[in-house]
């Protein structure tokens, strides 16, 4: 019988780690994107708000995996410009505040404080699949883990799902015309464009499976 996967803060420090660290790789083609249908510094902002967070937790004393999302969404939400900061910090907050107090989690803790954060993304952005934003990406991703948590399949195979299906709905983006943000202004001219919102939210979805693996 295959024990359960338990992920603990350092799980959560080495996801946040991650994602900083691909953000900062990517962060010219993010922008690249965001040149095409939006104001051209997603990728500057993203990088900017993602290397705050690591850094604010560097100096963190040791705390729960819910406290370190939350504190980890407010840092972005002080630090990131444009509609990025809010989106991601509302997630993260309240992914932390549904994991509360305790010091680990497993795979189905994790499924619903994501889905915890696909919720408040929603509610925020007031944008749903289809409307060529981060959602695109964010909710297959959500879905997906889901699906194979309640199935039994091991934590990595999941978060393995999670993230594959958030690039695969990164790249449903390229036909959508936009809907939302700055990006709706185009119209039709939007079209043929990859998401760099979508994007970033693979990126971090490639970061988790990477925390999950290492950690396993």
């Amino acid at each position: 019988m295959e024990v359960e996967a338990v992920v603990d803060a350092s799980t959560v420090r080495r996801w946040l780690e991650e994602a900083a660290a691909s953000v900062r790789e990517q962060r010219d083609y993010l922008t690249q994107l965001d040149a095409a249908i939006g104001d051209a510094d997603h990728g500057t902002n993203m990088d900017r708000g993602f290397a705050a967070v690591v850094d604010k937790l560097a100096a963190a004393e040791p705390s729960t995996p819910g406290k370190l999302l939350t504190t980890a969404g407010s840092t972005l939400v002080s630090t990131v410009g444009g509609a990025s900061g809010p989106l991601w910090g509302t997630a993260l907050r309240r992914a932390g505040r549904t994991l509360g107090d305790a010091d680990s989690f497993d795979a189905a803790e994790l499924a619903a404080a994501l889905e915890a954060a696909l919720e408040g993304v929603v509610e925020l952005g007031a944008a749903q699949e289809g409307d060529k934003t981060m959602v695109d990406a964010l909710a297959p991703a959500v879905r997906a883990l889901r699906a194979q948590i309640d199935r039994g399949a091991p934590l990595g195979t999941a978060v393995g799902a999670a993230r594959s299906a958030a690039e695969d709905g990164m790249r449903a983006t390229v036909p959508l015309q936009a809907s939302k943000g700055r990006a709706s202004y185009l119209g039709e001219r939007s079209i043929g464009h990859q998401d760099p919102g979508a994007t970033s939210t693979a990126l971090v979805f490639v970061a988790l499976e990477r925390a999950v693996t290492a950690e396993q």
